[in-house]
């Protein structure tokens, strides 16, 4: 018998068995990797069970658009919240992107944060932190991250009403006849309504006139229920409103209000004409911010009736002499009369003496308001280059009489304040003994609501409030953060700059 021996191929019958067993080696790979597309990865829930805890996978929190309820009760971290921590003054925006959309404040430090999903400010400062408690700003929920469930109990109220006080009519009719003094959380008193505003740099100008807007019972009323201008698109007016109910407010957690929201949108609405950094004239800012808040509560309309015309605006009669000037009266040849609307009334100084007396000091000359109010008579003629020789004459008293001490003198080289004490009255002040009044006026007796004083030197110095608490009978002096009472004796002694007066009913 012959053996055959192989010549290195391989017989057919061979060959087809690697095919076959090389073709299901194929099919199985693709069927394992088929398997391996088709399994669902399983992220896990932020509620960990103790079964899962070896099977290796990763577990991650659940998605933060749905986050679940739990009492105060369940929650451990409820007492971490820090009330002395929390401030709403400031603008709301987040503290490390600076974005306005989505912020939440740290219930524990006060600092505000975006969002509160995965890899946000909030989250990410929950985790570094261990503070848990965060309230969202536009709507005063409570959630606790970063486990995120929503947090309800009542204890929170407050922060709520903190972050937005609210009012009710019964509440602004009760705020004249109730003497409410309120405390701070820490222990200090304060009257609402009455509170020190923060002077961030050189903002003293405006805190002054939001000390007057906020004890002129009209402006306050209408101002603190939000309903009332729920329909009129501006930051301004919004703000305003904000920054008045923080004033009324007798929940505060602290005795004083940061106005830095609404200094924000008056930078913006002035387009940067009053700031922070420099100082203004209050009148200024006052003639200013009511025919803003006034434009945008009518839509612009500007002989639209409005609650600031309601209060402040009275009419004049101004007799132009013909052939003087260079406005209509240039040319005419008859008095040109025109009726004005007007907001506040200027009253001019009596200049002071150059020369000193006999111990050489100034002399501060003294005039009472009885004698400069004479422009207003209808007889007294005022002489101006461009706008000629006028008569004013008064045809109906506003309800808010506000008039302006014209301290400060402009020329080509500086500014010079004049320093004549003005004597007034503080209550009853008869305009009908000064000047012609409308035969319909019912009534023509004036008390004082606020007096300004500006203290110091000419483009310095600093300025401060004197205003009457009318459910006390008291007048109080504020300047900033300072809130002291003054006898009314001092307050016709101050150099006045500003002033508004109430109409007697």
């Amino acid at each position: 018998m012959v053996k055959r021996e192989r010549s290195g191929d391989i017989d057919e019958e061979e060959q087809k068995q690697l095919d076959s067993a090389s073709k299901r080696q194929r099919q199985d790979a693709v069927q394992i990797k088929e398997e391996d597309v088709k399994a669902p990865i399983d992220l896990g829930t932020s509620d960990f069970d103790d079964d899962d805890e070896g099977d290796g996978r990763i577990h991650l929190p659940k998605s933060t658009s749905r986050a679940a309820l739990k009492k105060g009760i369940e929650c451990p971290y409820l007492d971490t919240v820090s009330r002395q921590n929390l401030d709403f003054d400031f603008e709301k925006c987040c503290s490390v992107t600076l974005s306005h959309v989505n912020v939440y404040v740290c219930l524990v430090c006060g600092k505000y944060f975006q969002g509160r999903s995965l890899s946000t400010q909030a989250y990410t400062h929950s985790l570094e932190t261990g503070h848990h408690m965060f309230m969202k700003l536009d709507n005063g929920k409570v959630y606790c991250l970063p486990d995120n469930y929503e947090v309800v109990d009542r204890s929170l109220d407050d922060v709520r009403y903190v972050l937005n006080p609210r009012f009710t009519p019964a509440d602004v009719a009760r705020l004249d006849k109730d003497v409410t003094w309120a405390r701070a959380l820490d222990g200090t008193e304060y009257m609402p309504g009455l509170v020190g505003l923060n002077n961030m740099k050189r903002n003293d100008y405006a805190n002054v006139i939001i000390q007057v807007l906020a004890r002129i019972a009209p402006i306050r009323d209408f101002f603190l229920i939000p309903d009332n201008y729920k329909s009129v698109n501006s930051v301004l007016v919004l703000r305003f409103g904000e920054l008045l109910r923080k004033i009324w407010n007798s929940r505060n957690f602290k005795g004083q209000v940061s106005p830095h929201e609404f200094m924000q949108a008056v930078i913006l609405a002035s387009k940067k004409r009053f700031t922070l950094d420099s100082g203004s004239d209050p009148v200024d800012f006052f003639s200013w911010l009511l025919n803003a808040l006034h434009a945008d509560l009518t839509g612009g309309k500007v002989k639209k009736p409005s609650i600031i015309t309601q209060c402040f605006q009275g009419e004049l009669e101004v007799v132009t002499e013909a052939g003087t000037g260079k406005g209509k009266a240039a040319g005419a040849s008859e008095d040109v009369v025109e009726r004005t609307p007007f907001l506040l009334l200027g009253l001019d100084l009596p200049a002071a003496p150059l020369f000193k007396d006999s111990l050489e000091k100034n002399i501060i000359p003294q005039v009472p308001i009885f004698n400069i109010m004479r422009k207003f008579d209808g007889e007294y003629v005022t002489d101006d280059i461009r706008a000629g020789r006028r008569r004013f004459r008064v045809t109906r008293l506003p309800q808010f009489m506000c008039l302006h001490m014209k301290r400060f003198t402009k020329n080509n080289f500086f500014v010079e304040k004049n320093p004549t004490i003005v004597n007034f009255p503080v209550k009853n002040m008869e305009l009908k003994d000064i000047i012609p009044l409308p035969e319909d006026a019912r009534s023509t007796k004036y008390d004082l609501v606020a007096n300004l004083v500006h203290d110091g030197k000419a483009n310095e110095g600093t300025y401060r409030a004197h205003v009457h608490r009318k459910v006390e009978e008291i007048w109080y002096e504020v300047q900033d953060l300072r809130v002291i009472d003054i006898l009314p004796q001092m307050v016709a002694l101050s150099e006045a700059y500003f002033q508004v007066y109430e109409l007697k009913g």
